[in-house]
């Protein structure tokens, strides 16, 4: 099932058909082909409010991901994969910072959004932080990312 991705918010040089196939690509890598993926790109008060909501920090992110396979299960829920919200105003804050393009900043959280849908965490402890940055560095040579 591909990936479905909307946009409440443009970048330019980041287009709706790309992040989607990136978000496809990243699925077939994993082993998730058959997953379900909803990306949303949004502003920064968009995701700041999402932000405050769901984890009590009001203030813009980059990514935030919302796992459907975390916690009690539903029989039949096993493709369901979860969201990723990604900012693109932030997101083009942060590519001028690093010196990298708009679009790769945008797979750059996509990646970091999806690996915590499959239940990384970069917070949990040194050695979790490693294995995640390794698997990004990975997915990113998946997706050609120069990022």
């Amino acid at each position: 099932m591909p990936a479905s991705v909307t946009r409440r918010c443009r970048l330019s040089g980041v287009r709706l058909a790309q992040v989607r196939a990136d978000a496809d690509a990243l699925l077939h890598a994993l082993e998730e082909d058959g997953a379900e993926l909803a990306v949303s790109l949004v502003d920064d008060a968009e995701i700041q409010q999402l932000n405050r909501d769901y984890r009590g920090k009001d203030r813009p992110t980059d990514v935030l991901a919302f796992a459907m396979r975390e916690g009690e299960r539903v029989p039949g829920d096993e493709a369901v994969l979860g969201d990723v919200v990604i900012s693109l105003e932030t997101a083009a804050r942060q590519a001028r910072r690093r010196g990298v393009s708009d679009a790769d900043e945008v797979r750059a959280s996509l990646i970091h959004g999806v690996l915590h849908l499959l239940g990384y965490d970069h917070e949990r402890s040194p050695a979790e932080a490693r294995r995640m940055k390794a698997m990004e560095r990975r997915l990113k040579a998946v997706l050609h990312c120069r990022c």
